[in-house]
């Protein structure tokens, strides 16, 4: 018998003197069958969204579970390829294949994921309950200053630390050498709705640079930076005024004004009477003079009918009706009057020597005969003085089968006078406006001068508490005119008979006739 030729001889590594071994070339097959796979696997890599559900799957090993790595490619490719100088037999080969095919499907080793504290919450936020700033307007208020009205979100002024920045960005002048750079300063904010603010308070931003920031008329903006607080370097940046070159003029800061008087108003609401409106712009046109205008702001209640005796005055230059509805979107106090009024002081700054601030169911009035020139004289020292109040019923009318009710003025009949005294009543105010930095409802808290509350015998003014809303016949309890000076209870209340704003219906019947009448007609 013939000893068995020895097949691992000659050149080694299971390479026959005449061909391959079969082994081999099954381990080859088997490499390249893997390497296949895996160049398959990484140009699928793009399509990795669409098989998150087979990675899932343990019905589809081939897709790894964990993003490939360039470790795990490694590992793959340097099990895949055999070392040149190792010997080849079936078991190493059937060893290469078994490790080959563990590590295309085994996911790459990351690191082990942290384990989560069960005890460690997290806070989660959705949307925005306010807004950091509201903007409602902005207007340069002298040479070098500027203020910006809004709203914004009363908590965090209240209980954090907002703050404001301001900045003034000239316009590019290629001429100019060198060219303007920004003016930056930090703005002092003012909260002048004395806590009454909902979700939403008022604040005035008042940006005052050293010096013109657009002394040569060269135009630019006016950027605020609404930071979040001081702890944090958040903040939002916004243009809040635009002016176009050439725009500035000084002289507007100086008298004389346009007027001699103003009037802003606070929201208009609700269901108001037209004829009590028509009522109150008479009396307070012929009150004021022709050298005076009107500022009404309409939330809602200015309807057909109260639009109707309003577009005459709009178009004959007397009256201004600012469309304010929109500020129902933010919740602030009873309308927002707050903020109106700080508008309007800030819009209207150097338009009158004076500016006025009550309500349409209030009427001026001067004792003792006096002209209004006369008592603002005696106040122009002062920068703001308030207004003392008649309390009169809205109710109570005499009752006399000779007068014709359905033809006599709301203020003509309702002659009735709260007459309790000791007590503190709201009062209303005057001011020159260009000596104020914010205002409110009932006086100013941030002015440049002095303020005076003696004003009793001077001015007063006559409130009619809701009469504005009373649609029909204000008159719905009628007493015997009292004698002597009696008093008359009602609702208990005492009242008195005062007869002074009556006494004045007649003239301003003929001046509405002669002049607003001419205009309705």
């Amino acid at each position: 018998m013939k000893p068995a030729a020895r097949k691992d001889a000659g050149a080694g590594g299971g390479v026959s003197a005449f061909g391959v071994s079969c082994l081999d070339v099954k381990s080859f097959v088997a490499s390249l069958v893997l390497l296949t796979l895996v160049l398959a696997l990484w140009q699928l890599h793009p399509y990795e969204p669409l098989l998150s559900a087979s990675r899932s799957s343990p019905s589809c090993p081939l897709l790894p579970r964990s993003p490939t790595t360039a470790l795990s490619r490694s590992a793959a490719g340097a099990a895949e390829i055999p070392s040149a100088n190792s010997t080849t037999s079936a078991a190493d080969t059937t060893g290469r294949q078994t490790f080959t095919a563990a590590a295309a499907t085994r996911p790459a080793q990351l690191p082990a994921a942290r384990r989560s504290d069960p005890n460690k919450r997290e806070l989660r936020p959705y949307g925005s309950a306010a807004a950091l700033f509201v903007q409602m307007g902005a207007y340069r208020g002298g040479p070098r200053t500027f203020a910006v009205v809004g709203l914004a979100s009363k908590p965090a002024h209240v209980y954090g630390t907002p703050y404001f920045k301001c900045e003034w960005v000239p316009n590019h002048d290629p001429a100019a050498s060198p060219p303007p750079r920004p003016v930056r300063t930090k703005a002092y904010k003012m909260l002048p709705d004395w806590g009454y603010g909902r979700v939403y308070t008022v604040v005035v931003v008042n940006c005052t640079f050293p010096s013109n920031p657009n002394a040569g008329n060269r135009g630019g903006k006016l950027l605020v930076h609404a930071y979040y607080s001081t702890a944090s370097r958040r903040y939002e940046r916004f243009v809040a005024l635009e002016e176009a070159p050439g725009s500035y003029d000084e002289s507007r800061f100086r008298p004389p004004f346009p007027y001699e008087y103003l009037y802003c108003g606070s929201s208009l609401y609700g269901n108001l009477s037209a004829a009590r409106m028509r009522e109150w712009l008479a009396y307070h046109a012929h009150f004021f003079g022709p050298s005076s205008h009107f500022v009404l702001h309409d939330a809602g209640g200015v309807s057909p009918e109260v639009r109707a005796v309003l577009d005459p005055l709009v178009r004959a230059g007397r009256v201004t009706v600012q469309d304010i509805r929109q500020q129902a979107e933010y919740d602030g106090y009873y309308y927002n009057q707050f903020l109106v009024v700080n508008d309007c002081l800030h819009r209207y700054r150097h338009a009158a020597n004076w500016t006025f601030f009550f309500d349409v169911d209030e009427y001026i009035y001067l004792p003792d005969g006096r002209s209004l020139q006369e008592v603002l004289g005696q106040l122009e020292r002062y920068t703001q003085f308030t207004i003392e109040q008649n309390p009169m019923s809205s109710k109570l009318c005499v009752k006399d089968r000779t007068n014709d009710y359905l033809r006599e003025w709301g203020f003509e009949k309702l002659v009735f006078r709260n007459s309790i005294s000791g007590i503190r009543r709201d009062r209303k105010y005057a001011i020159q406006a260009r000596n104020a930095y914010s205002t409110g409802v009932h006086m100013s808290q941030n002015v440049y001068g002095r303020t005076t509350h003696k004003t009793e015998s001077l001015i007063r003014y006559y409130h009619y508490h809701n009469s504005i809303n009373v649609m029909g016949e204000p008159c719905r309890e009628f007493v015997p005119k009292p004698t002597n000076g009696s008093k008359v209870m009602f609702e208990g209340i005492p009242y008195v008979y005062d007869e002074n704003m009556k006494r004045l219906a007649g003239e301003i019947k003929r001046f509405e006739e002669d002049t607003i009448g001419a205009i309705f007609t």
